[in-house]
């Protein structure tokens, strides 16, 4: 089962899937509604017993073109279809809108195949606490590539996760030099193909920082213990450094269909997923520290991830709602993580939800809290273009 099919992730799984009948049979397929010809497309060449679809007046126009496929439609579509039997159900649903299904996944028993790392985030043990061991299975390729790499020694052994991020496509620069880049500067990633939010959460390094709490959450190390490094060349996915010294990384050219067919078959590998490195070419892979300054959302998210509760779940919505507002020119580009940051802090200086309760129903709020304020902070701060 697919959530999300329309999106990155989900195109290339649909892809992943095509090319291997034999193997792969999807069940069910979910949607926002927005990109239906693709949804269409998608369903006829799969022939799902189900597609669930957001938006009713999609799914109305879904049910015309494909008459013998039940539709579900409206905001729980996608949470009711991650209920029904299935083997694996990948969630690549994008932001917030993910946790519940999460949850009726879990809640399921059936295997996660997690691209949708908001909805660990902002959940955090409410997830955790819910999957059986082993239940969840990480589709990040950096997720992944410590998956992999832990299963070279004991979880006792492990000193650190080395988590590696790209830089994006404004690595090198200082933040004064930030200030003015526009959105499609902040799209031109160098060495990945993504959707928006998630191309624009790399540039800002958001996405590192979401990644960071992930990984926290998913292998149960301390955030201190999770480290950052660019690695430009994004060929070396992540690391995984063992107590006696020794470090050992997953490599593979930038190609999502690795970890994504990786998740859907865990823990048998797919031959062929992916074009593997070629060791006859002259190659050079660097390695640099990150530029906090310029950067501040990595440290931002370790100190929300320590804050705990529903911390991290108002960083999250405040982010979805300043990358929604520099993609329409009403925020600059170091204005998002300003709005982030201001966002938090209220929280945590108690002017707003109780930052300590975790619940579905508190993160929720949270949620809807943390949309209200960073929307009122961009119409009245000075960071606004």
């Amino acid at each position: 089962m697919i959530l999300g099919s329309t999106g990155s992730i989900g195109t290339q799984a649909v892809e992943v899937i095509v090319a291997r009948p034999d193997q792969f049979q999807v069940v069910g397929l979910s949607a926002g509604g927005s990109s239906l010809e693709l949804l269409v497309a998608q369903a006829r060449a799969l022939r799902p017993r189900v597609v669930a679809i957001s938006d009713p007046a999609a799914a109305t126009r879904f049910r015309q073109a494909l008459p013998g496929i039940e539709v579900w439609d409206g905001a729980q579509a996608s949470t009711r279809l991650a209920g029904i039997e299935a083997d694996v159900v990948l969630n690549a649903i994008t932001g917030a809108a993910g946790l519940e299904p999460t949850l009726a996944t879990l809640a399921a028993g059936t295997t996660l195949a997690l691209a949708n790392k908001e909805s660990l985030v902002i959940g955090g043990t409410l997830v955790t606490e819910a999957a059986a061991p082993g239940q969840i299975v990480a589709v990040d390729s950096e997720h992944s590539a410590f998956a992999q790499a832990l299963r070279a020694g004991r979880s006792s052994e492990v000193r650190r996760l080395i988590l590696t991020a790209s830089g994006g496509p404004f690595r090198g620069r200082g933040r004064a030099e930030l200030a003015g880049v526009t959105p499609q500067q902040a799209m031109a990633h160098p060495t990945w193909a993504m959707g928006r939010v998630i191309t624009i959460n790399s540039a800002t390094l958001v996405n590192k920082g979401l990644e960071l709490l992930e990984a926290a959450l998913l292998y149960g190390v301390p955030l201190e213990a999770v480290t950052v490094v660019v690695h430009p060349q994004s060929v070396v996915h992540s690391m995984v450094e063992f107590c006696d010294g020794s470090t050992i990384a997953q490599c593979s050219p930038p190609d999502m269909k690795l970890p994504i067919a990786l998740g859907l078959a865990w823990p048998d590998r797919v031959p062929d997923a992916a074009a593997p490195c070629d060791w006859t070419q002259a190659t050079a892979w660097t390695f640099e520290p990150l530029d906090n300054d310029a950067f501040p959302a990595v440290e931002l998210a370790r100190r929300v991830g320590l804050a705990g509760g529903v911390a991290p779940a108002v960083f999250n919505a405040a982010n979805e709602v300043a990358v929604d507002s520099f993609g329409s020119a009403q925020l600059g580009f170091t204005g998002i993580t300003d709005v982030v940051a201001a966002t938090v802090a209220r929280l945590l200086a108690g002017d707003g939800p109780d930052p300590r309760r975790l619940s579905v129903e508190s993160v929720l709020a949270a949620d809807a809290w943390a949309r209200g304020q960073a929307s009122r902070l961009i119409e009245e701060a000075s960071w606004a273009r």
